[in-house]
């Protein structure tokens, strides 16, 4: 079953026991979203645990201007989840909106709190999960300060080159922090 086989790739760990993995596929649910359609809208509070499967989602708030910025790209394996609103269940100041036709797999907050609680390898693996992405957001907060734009859109291709061709212009250079001409002239530079 295909989406035994995606799933399985994500709770690889062997720390799993067989009716643990099967018990917790039980609770996921796939999920289809169009592109631009919204996985999770400011003023709402998150209530999933998303595993993209295929396609492309950012993360985005608006500025003091009205423009929005995106914070996030993800893409496949990725779980795409406002961890704040999740786990503090308080309303999200972030919006979450596929780029690309997307699937994902849900677990919604009752059946993830459940697993955190009684399953160890998940509690584990979660607890790992969200460290990887607190360590991902410092590192592109401090970059935002201390690098020039060129070495944060080469770490950008280095880290995640299929964004390039499924995200426009404008998302990537509010992600680096600078406009869209200025992303145009360092990829010229670049290529």
């Amino acid at each position: 079953m295909r989406e035994e086989h995606f799933l399985k790739s994500i709770f690889s760990s062997p720390n799993f026991s067989e009716s643990e993995f099967e018990q917790i596929v039980s609770k996921f649910k796939k999920v289809s979203f169009l592109k631009n359609e919204y996985l999770l809208q400011e003023g709402k509070t998150e209530n999933h645990y998303w595993f993209l499967e295929s396609g492309v989602a950012r993360s985005f708030v608006n500025d003091t201007h009205g423009n929005d910025i995106t914070t996030n790209f993800y893409a496949q394996g990725d779980i795409v989840i406002d961890w704040s609103s999740f786990f503090l269940r308080n309303p999200t100041r972030e919006n979450i909106q596929a780029l690309t036709d997307c699937h994902a797999w849900s677990l919604d907050f009752d059946s993830f709190q459940y697993f955190f609680n009684s399953v160890e390898a998940f509690r584990e693996q979660g607890r790992k999960r969200l460290v990887s992405s607190y360590f991902a957001l410092k590192n592109q907060s401090v970059s935002l300060i201390a690098d020039e734009a060129k070495e944060r859109y080469l770490r950008l291709l280095k880290e995640k080159p299929h964004l390039i061709q499924n995200v426009s212009l404008q998302h990537i250079a509010s992600y680096l922090g600078i406009t869209k001409f200025s992303l145009s002239r360092i990829r010229k530079e670049v290529s």
